[in-house]
């Protein structure tokens, strides 16, 4: 199952739909102005919060945490020592590590569990610049997960383009 994403996830307090690929509303994304930190949460159409993401402060390296029902479900890093450009890996709460590769700023990567694609990020579908699709390979996937994973990669990736050190930990321009 494909879902559309346009590109508004920069500016903290903006919201925005995702939708499927039937044009229906699938998720909203509720940025939360004012806070210390950056939080997002991931809402179903009904307003039912699904996961909460959160800036990680105080770590070394930059992280965001994932929760559901306000338990941890993931950390996400950039991968150090990674001779992949743009790697990132998501920890989650029971140990299974997910794998994200590819060209996070140019919305083209995938999301990988143990060798086995479970999402593909890509622009390649739409002729519109701020848009991207999150494909959901598998049926038995969290589409809710995925999302919320290839929200963050592409948030921390802006951040470290933007503190002038590009995501393959090079310095910027």
């Amino acid at each position: 199952m494909k879902y559309l994403v346009r590109d508004k996830m920069l500016a903290i307090g903006d919201d925005y739909w995702i939708e499927d690929e039937d044009g229906r509303h699938a998720f909203l994304v509720d940025g939360k102005a004012l806070r210390f930190r950056d939080t997002l949460e991931l809402k179903d159409p009904d307003g039912q919060i699904l996961i909460t993401l959160r800036e990680k402060l105080f770590t070394l390296g930059d992280a965001m945490t994932l929760e559901r029902d306000e338990r941890r479900l993931a950390v996400i890093r950039r991968k150090r020592l990674s001779l992949v450009r743009g790697h990132f890996r998501v920890t989650l709460a029971e140990g299974t590590e997910l794998d994200v590769s590819g060209r996070i700023l140019d919305r083209e990567f995938k999301v990988e569990y143990d060798g086995e694609l479970l999402a593909l990020i890509s622009r390649q579908w739409y002729r519109v610049r701020e848009t991207y699709a999150v494909d959901v390979v598998r049926e038995d996937a969290d589409a809710a997960l995925l999302i919320a994973v290839a929200v963050c990669v592409i948030r921390m990736a802006e951040k470290e383009r933007e503190g002038g050190v590009s995501p393959d930990g090079a310095p910027g321009p």
